[in-house]
């Protein structure tokens, strides 16, 4: 697969874990997000999924959008998977109501729009 697809479609991936975080943190607090396990859990899971996506964003792609923090974004998913023990649920959070909102907005216009369907071509 060409490298444009390829990006495309780990871009939506980036995306598609930043909306589900931002789904699944509305209306809690930071204290709700310490007292639910299974919140957290979503949450550290959907970042990892960003990360992993980011980490397999090709190089010229990555190049062409220095906008986007990609070495931050894969280091933070590199904590969650390997180092679970040094996770600091501040750090957490603040990624989850400060940066992914910001991070959304960056990536919505990188996502290609998709082909008309055939009864839109007119």
């Amino acid at each position: 697969m060409p490298h444009e697809k390829t990006d495309a479609a780990l871009i939506w991936d980036m995306l598609e874990a930043a909306h589900a975080v931002d789904q699944f943190a509305k209306g809690k607090t930071f204290d709700d997000y310490l007292s639910d396990r299974m919140l957290r859990s979503a949450v550290e899971r959907q970042i990892e999924i960003l990360g992993e996506a980011a980490r397999r964003v090709s190089d010229t792609f990555q190049s062409a959008h220095p906008e986007i923090p990609w070495r931050i974004i894969i280091a933070q998913r590199n904590v969650l998977a390997h180092e679970y023990g040094e996770i600091k649920h501040e750090r957490i959070w603040r990624v989850v109501v400060q940066h992914l909102p910001r991070l959304a907005t960056q990536l919505s216009p990188l996502v290609p729009k998709p082909p008309l369907s055939p009864d839109e071509n007119g």
